[in-house]
């Protein structure tokens, strides 16, 4: 008969020595990526191992729980991180392999030649499309391949994909971090997806700012204000008033569209730069060739691999579609683990069985429908099957060492969470007092950080945020939003998030590097944003969307 297992957030007798110990995993990557400058499948398969022991040796939790927490971890790592990753990296060499990204190339230079109008046009609209149809590691793998492509250098490629891709995070995957907050909290949708909608507006129309700074120098970034402005008005408007009175379901969806078409627009026939930038030693756009005119058809030739992604990724994620593909899926509990462990007060309001199900949703995952893109676009570019299953393939072994980090780092965030170490953490956070609201927020950074997913992070920590916060006086509905808010802004530094950055810009090796470039950026955004529900907090506690009511 299976033993039921409390979680212990106080394993030592001691709450620092406790949170100190609960630490010693993730700092452990962080330091072979950032210091030791270890490749990333090795930092991670050390930082596992560093997890192991201190969940067997200082939690005490049970072995056989330990395993399932590592095998649930890595079937969810594999179909719904993982899987992604391969099949994405899978359409963009497809269009490579068949030429059409020339093509592509060309389509995007006649919108603007300009570097800096690009990013805005990939990373931060397209990429926001994508990250609101599937979420997961398709928006930073789509839009790093494409830069690429076109020409961009990978290291810069990786860190301007990452920082863009937090602004439409809290949304992503057709809202699912805001029905998580609802879940664990019992709190109204629409409260949450509002409140959101007024906290991460404010950032978005500083991020293309930011964004280009990384690229250029400040008078190259002054220089293309006007885009910038028009950019981050437009996503942080649509974001704004779809969030809060419409629904989250297609914030990103519309916001990513709906700045895609404006900037074309504006690029096109409101206002171009004076100057064009391209890097130093670059050779110049190439002009247009009349005689070869990019027809509509051709256009629209060479961007199947991708409208069909994005097509496949919002059909996957519409809620008939999802029902009927999900019927196919197999869910089994996990053995020893489903309802064994024990989440305890204060992490939540009463005793909580922690469920654990293998979640083999072999087609309805994302992972899947990209997949299918590429089998649909290889042929109808001109390649044989066989020869599209053969870039498939390739890709597979390009992507190996990738699979192995994700793996492990899944594995290492579910043990994380079964054991208690990320209560155990987020509860030292929670004890600030009148300072709750900006540290809270840092609470969802650092389960984003460890968990790789927004909707994770308030999972792991939106019922620690409600507790708190009633505790203090202060919303709930304020609180669960500063946890998904923080929790954008760990994503660029997510060890899976780093891994994937490097694997599309085939820079293997230079996670370490990569998390270094990210820090300061995912930091200094982060204190924005917990300065920002400060202010709701003591200053504009009006503003927040019937908070009233819950405490």
């Amino acid at each position: 008969m299976n033993q039921l297992w409390h979680q212990n957030f106080d394993p030592l007798g001691n709450p620092i020595l406790s949170t100190l110990a609960a630490a010693v995993p993730v700092c452990s990557l962080f330091y072979f990526l950032a210091v030791r400058r270890t490749p990333a499948w090795r930092a991670a398969v050390y930082a596992f191992v560093a997890v192991l022991v201190v969940a067997l040796a200082v939690f005490r939790m049970p072995a056989v729980m330990v395993a399932g927490a590592v095998a649930d971890g890595m079937v969810f790592g594999w179909f719904r991180i993982a899987w992604i990753v391969v099949a994405a990296v899978f359409v963009y060499d497809i269009a490579v392999e068949s030429g059409q990204f020339e093509v592509i190339k060309r389509s995007v230079g006649e919108i603007s030649a300009d570097r800096r109008l690009q990013v805005l046009l990939i990373a931060f609209a397209f990429g926001a499309l994508l990250e609101g149809a599937g979420g997961g590691g398709a928006p930073v793998a789509v839009t790093g391949a494409m830069m690429i492509g076109l020409g961009f250098p990978p290291f810069q490629t990786a860190v301007m994909c990452l920082i863009a891709n937090s602004a439409p995070v809290a949304w992503g995957g057709m809202g699912n971090p805001v029905r998580t907050l609802v879940a664990v909290t019992g709190l109204p949708e629409a409260d949450f997806s509002a409140m959101l909608g007024r906290i991460l507006p404010i950032i978005v129309v500083i991020l293309p700012f930011w964004l280009i700074r990384i690229l250029c120098k400040t008078r190259d970034t002054l220089a293309v204000w006007p885009g910038l402005l028009v950019c981050g008005l437009t996503f942080g408007s649509i974001q704004f008033f779809w969030s809060n009175f419409m629904g989250a379901a297609l914030v990103d969806i519309l916001g990513g569209i709906g700045t895609l078409l404006v900037l074309a627009f504006f690029f096109r026939k409101v206002w171009s730069p004076r100057t064009i930038w391209r890097y130093g030693g670059e050779a110049a756009a190439l002009e247009v060739d009349k005689a070869d005119r990019l027809t509509f058809p051709r256009i629209v030739k060479a961007w199947s691999p991708f409208l069909l992604l994005s097509a496949f990724v919002v059909l996957w994620g519409l809620a008939p579609v999802a029902k009927v593909l999900d019927s196919v899926s197999w869910k089994p509990p996990v053995p020893g683990l489903h309802l064994q462990v024990i989440r305890t007060p204060p992490v939540v309001l009463k005793e909580y069985a922690e469920p654990a199900i293998f979640d083999i949703s072999w087609l309805s995952t994302p992972g899947t429908g990209t997949f299918i893109a590429g089998l649909i676009a290889g042929p109808l570019l001109g390649l044989s099957f066989k020869r599209t299953l053969e870039v498939f393939f390739r890709v597979f072994r390009n992507l190996r060492l990738s699979l192995i980090a994700i793996m492990a780092m899944l594995g290492l965030g579910y043990v994380t969470r079964y054991c208690g170490m990320d209560a155990t953490m987020g509860m030292a956070l929670a004890h600030t007092g009148v300072a709750f609201p900006f540290f809270g927020t840092m609470i969802g950074w650092l389960g984003v950080a460890l968990s790789g997913t927004d909707a994770g992070a308030n999972a792991l920590f939106g019922s620690l945020q409600k507790i708190t916060a009633i505790k203090l006086g202060l919303s709930p509905i304020l609180m669960g939003a500063a946890n998904s808010a923080g929790g954008v802004m760990g994503k660029m530094i997510a060890a899976q998030s780093l891994v994937i950055a490097c694997a599309v810009t085939r820079q293997e090796g230079q996670e370490g590097a990569l998390f270094r470039a990210v820090l300061k950026h995912s930091i200094g955004l982060l204190i924005l944003v917990g300065l920002i529900v400060l202010m709701y907090a003591y200053v504009f506690p009006g503003a927040i969307p019937d908070g009233h009511k819950y405490w």
